[in-house]
């Protein structure tokens, strides 16, 4: 079985693998929040590089808190500072247009629970790929049997090979692996789903 957190705009690696799946994977939001993780931090590329967005949530330091229950801290302006970034960064794509009304709306509206929020846009973004199965997820934390591929820790062994696709500034910045699946999308469109499928076989 296939065990993932839930992670905010996952990176391909993530997406490739729940894909693969099928049926066989449970997004495990009764883990403990990790800081500086994926849960609430994904990585685009910019004209500067790749670039960090994270989400800030509330109570941060407090040790051994479950994913369900963390929020998101709304006391600074983070919502307007990534969607500039994410427009900024993919303004240009082709694929740009298609998707980006239905990624405005997370970036305006609240969300409290961090987990809803990377829930909702992962949903988003699946369907966008033409994966349209309702996700898998448990409150209670699941624990990893011999044979599982645990894709929870913050730092693991991977040999995941992010699919050679075309990035945006490549003409000045050397190719970035495993960045966020946003970034396949906003390059590759629909086809990035026929991309992170024959990376698989």
């Amino acid at each position: 079985m296939l065990i993932l957190p839930a992670t905010y705009l996952p990176n391909i690696e993530y997406v490739s693998r729940l894909i693969a799946a099928k049926e066989e994977y449970i997004i495990d939001c009764g883990e403990h929040y990790i800081k500086r993780s994926a849960r609430n931090r994904a990585r685009i590329m910019t004209a500067n590089g790749v670039l960090d967005l994270t989400v800030p949530v509330v109570n941060a330091n407090r040790p051994r808190t479950p994913m369900k229950c963390m929020q998101i801290d709304y006391s600074k302006p983070w919502q307007h500072q990534h969607w500039v970034a994410i427009e900024s960064a993919y303004r240009s794509s082709a694929y740009f247009d298609f998707i980006a009304e239905r990624l405005r709306p997370f970036y305006t509206e609240h969300y409290t629970s961090l987990v809803d929020f990377n829930l909702a846009i992962l949903r988003v973004l699946l369907d966008f790929m033409g994966y349209t199965a309702p996700l898998h997820t448990t409150t209670e934390y699941v624990v990893a049997a011999e044979g599982d591929i645990d894709l929870r820790p913050k730092h693991r062994d991977s040999n995941f090979t992010t699919p050679h696709y075309f990035q945006l500034f490549s003409d000045r910045i050397p190719f970035a692996e495993n960045l966020s699946i946003l970034d396949l999308i906003m390059s590759e469109g629909n086809y990035a789903a026929e991309l992170i499928k024959t990376e698989l076989k």
